[in-house]
């Protein structure tokens, strides 16, 4: 955009008169250099203008190409950059400034009414509808940031620090003109008011959209398409929502889409979340949270890959004192069609809910879990989503699917499905399982616990589960330290066991996508609450901190179990009690693998033919079922989970026999 602008000159404002331009005083209008009063035609100017040169043309949808100018508007206190197309303004442009190369075309009203904070410093009242976890929005919140205020209450002087900086950074923002960032496009628009605009967004179709940010950027642009009505709010870079969707008093994060009809009120939705056709109301939406289906409802919870069935619905109330409850769906967890829960609730990391619940589960220490509905009573099936291939896929796509292209990716994510954090669970979980198995009879058929029932069988299958991904977890952090170390000696064996890290070795949190050790989680919080973290800047750079020491925290923790497990055998050496914990991880992948390849075989069985084949006999039948879906044997994921098995043995077997001729 041009810095210096100057006077108009009685040629340049006699050409504009002829061309039906009104101004009632053009002292009030300033040009920049090469400015051609050829390209301003039949407009209104009031109040202070700044106009760029025109001295392009650009290339519309179709190949139709038109020169850059300004067409049929009435601008009032405006700054208009270089090669700026403005034409058919119904309305008017009011105290904006458009930076270079944007296209405005066809719109109603785009205006500043007094100073607005643009969204910033509105609170979302999310997890519980009631009120009491209210994030205050601005541009710059991130998950991690988010999560601390509205799950860490009881930090009152954190939560009073974070407050008082997001209020300083809304004060700084409040203007009363606008932006339209540079390359932006807007096109066939209703009524846009106290709106900053970032650089390359596409605003079409929009029918209003009042007091917020749109965040944009020419590596990920943002767009707002078709129907959408807006208030109250921020969106961030990359993302799309259209068809009609509503939206008031929420957060939407990095490359979120939302589109069909959807409603979000009062919410904060972070990266890479889908939400089409449904209702969100008061949730805190971590990472990956999905909803794709009509009438499902997300209300007064926390999520974050999630996903939920057509249907879902939770309810955050019992006929007494409001709407107080909420619910807590760990990472990972899904609903099926129809699904219902009862708040409060709270599922654990990739679990899988069916049917309706009342009896307000807790199944936060049994991960991987299916619940499902008999008579009104909660059934469980523990660690039974671990041999899944289903889980396999999903954390096998979620970092294929990040979408941001921004240069800074807000929101912190450790995609792994065994982590300290889960596996920590499943120690606790495979501990309340070997505590129940010894109550029943033999002739029992079900174990009652905290409102959970497990048949008999399905408590002994979730102790092998559990057992084999322990296994698993820990010979897989194994593997990747004495990759990394290379011991040339027993001695150098010796010392890859001797962690340096205690604060890394207790219980893990889920920070919203981040995994990271309570104690430094803990210790973030002090330095915010004593002013050593004494701006958002720094909160972020810390909290990035702990996201790039993830594998170092990661192995800190796994060392500890593994020298309680090199503990119990005392009578071996080193040396042999590695060999015999590889054993342990090797023989517990191939069973595990073998599980899940054997769950893949079930979706090329008969009973998903049916359907298939629908003119034909049994032949015609396989063969379209094959053209359409491939062979078991032919399935990429397949043959991905033989491959991984493949390397596995190898490594096992490379690793023993190098361990065996270490030397003393």
């Amino acid at each position: 955009m041009t810095d210096k602008h100057i006077s108009l000159t009685k040629e340049q404002i006699t050409q504009l008169e002829k061309q039906n331009c009104i101004c009632a005083d053009w002292k009030d209008v300033l040009v920049a250099a090469g400015f051609k009063a050829v390209h301003i035609k039949n407009t209104t100017f009031s109040g202070k203008i700044k106009l760029g040169k025109f001295d392009k043309q650009i290339t519309f949808y179709g190949g139709v190409k038109k020169q850059t100018g300004i067409y049929n508007a009435y601008l009032h206190n405006c700054t208009i950059g270089d090669n700026v197309y403005i034409s058919n303004v119904s309305n008017h442009i009011a105290n904006y400034v458009i930076e270079d190369d944007c296209i405005i075309d066809h719109i109603d009203l785009l205006a500043m009414e007094s100073q607005s904070t643009f969204g910033n410093g509105i609170k979302a009242v999310v997890v519980n509808e009631a009120g009491g976890r209210e994030i205050t929005i601005f541009d710059g919140l991130t998950a991690q940031i988010g999560y601390i205020v509205a799950l860490h209450r009881h930090r009152t002087k954190v939560r009073a620090k974070i407050e008082n900086l997001i209020a300083k950074y809304t004060e700084s923002v409040k203007s009363d003109i606008g932006i339209v960032g540079k390359g932006s496009h807007l096109s066939n628009c209703g009524t846009i008011k106290n709106v900053r605009i970032g650089p390359a967004a596409i605003i079409g179709n929009i029918k209003r959209l009042e007091n917020g940010t749109i965040k944009s950027c020419l590596q990920d642009p943002t767009e707002v398409g078709a129907g959408v009505v807006a208030k109250d709010f921020i969106i961030a870079e990359g993302v799309k929502i259209s068809e009609g969707s509503i939206i008031s008093d929420c957060f939407i994060g990095q490359a979120t889409k939302m589109t069909k009809q959807f409603s979000a009120e009062n919410s904060t939705c972070f990266a890479n979340c889908g939400f089409h056709h449904g209702e969100i109301c008061s949730i805190f939406a971590g990472p990956y949270t999905v909803s794709h289906h009509k009438s499902t409802l997300l209300i007064a919870g926390l999520f974050s890959f999630f996903n939920a069935g057509s249907g879902t619905n939770q309810s955050n109330h019992m006929y007494k004192v409001g709407s107080v409850h909420q619910g807590i769906f760990e990472r990972g967890t899904k609903m099926t069609s129809d699904g219902y829960i009862s708040y409060p609730a709270r599922i654990g990391a990739f679990c899988v809910v069916m049917g309706r619940h009342y009896a307000h589960p807790d199944t936060g220490d049994l991960p991987f879990s299916y619940l499902f509905e008999e008579n009104d009573k909660t059934f469980i099936v523990p660690g039974i989503n671990l041999r899944t291939v289903g889980t396999v896929r999903d954390g096998d796509k979620w970092p294929k699917r990040d979408e941001r292209k921004a240069p800074e990716k807000s929101d912190l994510i450790i995609f792994d499905v065994l982590s300290p954090y889960t596996v920590q669970k499943i120690i606790k979980g495979l501990d309340m399982l070997l505590n129940l198995e010894p109550a029943h009879t033999n002739t029992s058929k079900e174990v009652v616990c905290n409102n959970l029932h497990f048949n008999t069988s399905a408590l002994h299958k979730g102790i092998e589960y559990y057992s084999i991904a322990i296994n698993k977890f820990l010979g897989d952090c194994l593997i990747d330290k004495l990759k990394s170390s290379t011991p040339k000696s027993k001695a150098d064996l010796g010392k890859i066991f001797q962690s340096t890290n205690p604060d890394a070795v207790g219980k893990w949190l889920d920070i919203a996508g981040l995994l990271v050790p309570e104690k430094y989680v803990n210790s973030l919080l002090d330095d915010i609450e004593t002013g050593k973290l004494a701006t958002i800047e720094k909160i972020t750079e810390s909290l990035k901190q702990l996201h790039s020491n993830y594998s170092e925290y990661k192995w800190a923790w796994a060392c500890e179990k593994i020298n309680n497990i090199m503990k119990k055998h005392a009578e071996l050496t080193d040396a042999e009690k590695v060999l015999k914990i590889i054993e342990s991880w090797s023989a517990a992948s191939k069973k595990l693998t073998a599980l899940i390849l054997a769950d893949a075989e079930k979706e090329f069985a008969d009973v998903p033919r049916i359907g298939f084949g629908v003119d034909g006999d049994e032949k015609t039948r396989d063969d379209d079922f094959d053209a359409v879906r491939g062979t078991y044997e032919g399935n990429s994921l397949v043959k991905q989970l033989k491959k991984q098995q493949e390397v596995t043995n190898q490594t096992a077997e490379e690793w023993k026999n190098k361990i065996k001729f270490l030397s003393a």
